[in-house]
């Protein structure tokens, strides 16, 4: 089984979709269960569902190409962040009535990504980086950061990335 059909069989999993649907892109399940969500009358789902979709279409129109699963899932991705930036702004200002809103939108776009990497394995990816290219402080830290995110690619947060960058590089 190829890494792209292990993702699809764990996105079929983790959104209750039937396994006939297996052979379908992220697109496809996105606007499946958009109309899924339309009949059933779940009004959280489709909306969400409807602003990421009207996004990747915009990015597919401007890239006049078209997207592969990988690329829908960046931009999966880049909409589950903003959502989180959302969710932190909104607790700062005591807006929990839109907190709420956002999380259940959080929680339905998380459904159609892949686990990101632990932080375990992120750090073995850190260390053989360092190794290779014989990083001894924080002066290199971009370089370092350059070639963990290209070899990552969207497996893990940025964030928890550029902290065990730091951690490692100021204590070797």
């Amino acid at each position: 089984m190829g890494k792209d059909e292990k993702k699809k069989k764990n996105r079929c999993k983790k959104s209750k979709i039937s396994c006939e649907l297996l052979n379908m892109s992220l697109l496809q399940i996105l606007r499946n269960d958009m109309i899924t969500a339309t009949k059933a009358g779940d009004k959280d789902t489709n909306q969400i569902l409807k602003m990421v979709l009207a996004t990747i279409k915009n990015i597919q129109i401007d890239s006049e190409e078209e997207l592969t699963d990988e690329n829908i899932e960046k931009i999966l991705r880049k909409e589950t962040k903003k959502i989180e930036d959302s969710i932190s702004q909104y607790t700062d200002m005591g807006r929990n009535d839109l907190v709420e809103n956002e999380k259940k939108d959080l929680d339905i776009l998380k459904k159609y990504l892949p686990a990101l990497m632990t932080e375990d394995k992120v750090k073995e990816v850190v260390i053989s980086k360092i190794e290779e290219i014989g990083a001894k402080d924080m002066r290199e830290m971009g370089k370092v950061m350059g070639m963990v995110m290209q070899e990552l690619n969207g497996k893990a947060d940025g964030n928890v990335v550029k902290k065990i960058v730091q951690e490692t590089l100021s204590n070797g």
